[in-house]
Parts: C-alpha cells; sequence; structure tokens
C-alpha cells in the first residue's frame, strides 16, 4: 500500500521485470508461455511473479498469444460413484490448479458421465465452444478410445492421468502393477499364505494392473492363488462391505486381506469387527491409495500411497509444454509406495 495516498500499487510487467533481473520482453514470453525460455530465467521470472502477485492483462495475453490462457481437467462425475473417486478428483484438481496459478491460466472443471452414449460429443463440444488450450484427461475417461481419437483428430493438447495403459508420451502415471506386487510380497513376507484380493470397479481398466499386481506377488512368493479369494467388488465401501462377508464367513478363512481401494479395505473392517474378527491379529487387511478414510478407521490402513497430487501437477506441466508446441520426448511415471500400518501382522498361530 502507497503511503502517500493511501492506495493498493498493482505490480506490472515492469516491476516484474526488475526483480527477475530479466527484460519485459522475456516476462510476457513467460507469461505467454512460450518456448526458448531457459528454466533458471522462466523460474526466476514465475517467482518473482508470485512475489508481487502480478496479474497480467487477460486480454492483452490472449490477443498476443492468440490463446484462451484456459484449460479443462475432464472427468467421470464422482456423485454417481464413491468418496474414493471424490478424494481422487480433489487431489487432481489441487494438483492442476496449483500449476495453473503458477503459469497464470484459469481451470476449467467439466465432469461428465462416463456411461452417457452422448459423452464423445459432449466433450467434443466443449472442445469447440470453450476455446480452451488443452485438456486433461482422467480415468475412466482416458481409456476410452472415441474420446483419445476425437481429441486427436481436432488436434486439441490432451494429457492422460494414469490411464490403464501407458503408451507414447501423451500420458502421467504410476506403477500400480510393480506396487501391487510389492503389497502381497510383504504380506507374504509376514507368513499369510491365504491372501484374498478385492478387485476395484470393471469399468475402471486402470484399476487392472493392481489386480495383476497382486497375481505377480503371489506367484513371486510361491504361493498358489485360490479362485475363491479373488472377488469382484466396484471401489464402493458397501461393495467392500458385501465381498468381505463372502470371505469372512468361508469356511477356510484367508488370514489377509488386500482391497484395491481403501474404501473396500474399509468395508472388510467393519465386517471384520461385526464378526469378531480381530485385525490385526486373526485378520490382516490391506488397501490401496491412501486417501484420507485410511487414516481414520482403527486400526489405522496399511495401503499404498498414490502420488495423485504430484502427477496432476506433472500432466499439467506436460499439457503447457504441448501447447507451447514443444514436443515430448519421454515417458512420465511417478511411483506409488507402501505405507505401514496397524492393521497388518503375522497371522496368529
Amino acid at each position: 500500500m502507497d503511503a502517500t495516498n493511501n492506495t493498493y500499487h498493482r505490480a506490472t510487467i515492469d516491476d516484474v521485470a526488475s526483480r527477475a533481473g530479466v527484460s519485459i520482453k522475456t516476462v510476457s514470453r513467460v507469461v505467454n508461455n512460450e518456448p526458448n525460455v531457459r528454466p533458471a530465467t522462466r523460474e526466476a521470472v514465475l517467482q518473482a511473479i508470485k512475489d508481487l502477485k502480478y496479474r497480467p492483462n487477460a486480454s492483452a495475453r490472449r490477443l498476443a498469444g492468440n490463446r484462451s490462457f484456459l484449460f479443462a481437467l475432464v472427468y467421470d462425475d464422482p456423485s454417481a460413484y464413491i468418496n474414493a473417486t471424490a478424494n481422487y478428483i480433489t487431489n487432481v484438481q489441487g494438483g492442476a490448479l496449483k500449476k495453473a496459478r503458477e503459469a497464470g491460466y484459469d481451470l476449467l472443471i467439466h465432469p461428465c458421465d462416463y456411461h452417457d452414449p452422448g459423452v464423445v460429443d459432449e466433450i467434443r463440444v466443449l472442445v469447440e465452444h470453450s476455446r480452451i488450450d488443452g485438456l486433461l484427461l482422467t480415468p475412466p475417461l482416458a481409456e476410452v478410445k472415441p474420446i483419445v481419437r476425437m481429441l486427436r483428430d481436432t488436434e486439441t493438447p490432451v494429457i492422460r492421468v494414469s490411464p490403464g495403459k501407458v503408451r507414447g508420451y501423451d500420458a502421467v502415471g504410476t506403477n500400480d502393477r510393480e506396487v501391487s506386487a510389492e503389497m502381497t510380497r510383504y504380506l507374504a513376507s509376514l507368513g499369510h499364505e491365504r491372501i484374498a484380493f478385492i478387485r476395484g470397479h470393471p469399468h475402471h481398466r486402470a484399476l487392472a494392473g493392481r489386480e495383476q499386481g497382486y497375481l505377480d506377488g503371489m506367484s513371486q512368493s510361491g504361493l498358489r492363488v485360490q479362485k475363491s479369494l479373488v472377488q469382484q467388488g466396484d471401489n464402493s465401501f458397501e461393495s467392500g462391505v458385501e465381498v468381505a462377508k463372502r470371505l469372512l464367513r468361508m469356511k477356510n478363512l484367508p488370514t489377509a486381506v488386500f482391497a484395491g481401494n481403501d474404501d473396500m479395505a474399509a468395508g472388510v473392517l467393519q465386517v471384520a469387527g461385526g464378526l469378531g474378527i480381530k485385525v490385526p491379529e486373526q485378520l490382516s487387511v490391506a488397501g490401496f491409495d491412501n486417501v484420507p478414510i485410511s487414516r481414520q478407521v482403527w486400526p489405522t490402513l496399511t495401503t499404498i500411497h498414490q502420488p495423485t497430487f504430484e502427477l496432476a501437477e506433472k500432466a499439467t506441466e506436460l499439457l503447457f509444454q504441448l501447447i507451447r508446441g514443444e514436443k515430448l520426448t519421454g515417458r512420465t511415471q511417478i511411483d506409488s509406495s507402501l505405507v505401514i500400518r496397524d492393521s497388518t501382522a503375522p497371522p496368529r498361530e
């Protein structure tokens, strides 16, 4: 605030250039996400913009760069699904917004219905009428070939977040299969042999790697997979409850249950408690995602941390590279990791 006239001074592009020690033209290039700016210089300008709370004139930017400085995050509406999906989308939004603010972009949030036969046309209309510069696409939409094909045909810059298979350079993913095998080997290392697995929603092909990892881990541990111990869930707490009722009323009970996400694992914990089965003394339970419920249940849940926020940050950075006309040169993977808590222990003799 200016002490002489008691008014606020709004930072100008000259102020940013002076703070960063660069020319006004360089600031303009950074603000407009143009190529040919050294990473260190770009970082200095972005820091100056943050420090000074500089806000460029949006109309001038659009006219100068022939861009809208708007990109979209398109995802399946979680209202019809469950808390885990909502947590995932919240983290993706957070990561994308962080990078959007740093780059002076606005983010358009667009939920749609994966099951709607008109979803491809809906996204096409979004692209044609919103003047977005690019788009982030999350699963299961990221795995729908007609959607991906339409976006390529319209030459829309797009980065897919955690699709079922990461092929080429237009996606950011994690190591679901490998880390699920690691979790299974961990349970086996505790002495468990009858390890059950609860599959995620069958339409979410991105989750298929988790089951394959379970199968890998069983094989690597020299354990035989029993078909009756592999059950279908749908990612919801309620499906975890229903599967657990079947598993925990078997004549020969599993000693460990590895669920494809934390909500289903929480359902297992509830059923075990209701049946008087002590966790982890009589049953070990593990999940996947490391969402808040994994820390809120008791015992706290052993799980796998999926770096969703970081995946979204990286996907947004790559999208801006595409928008600037830069070529992507390699696959991007950010690894998930085991989080050991109170719900797992060696089986009781």
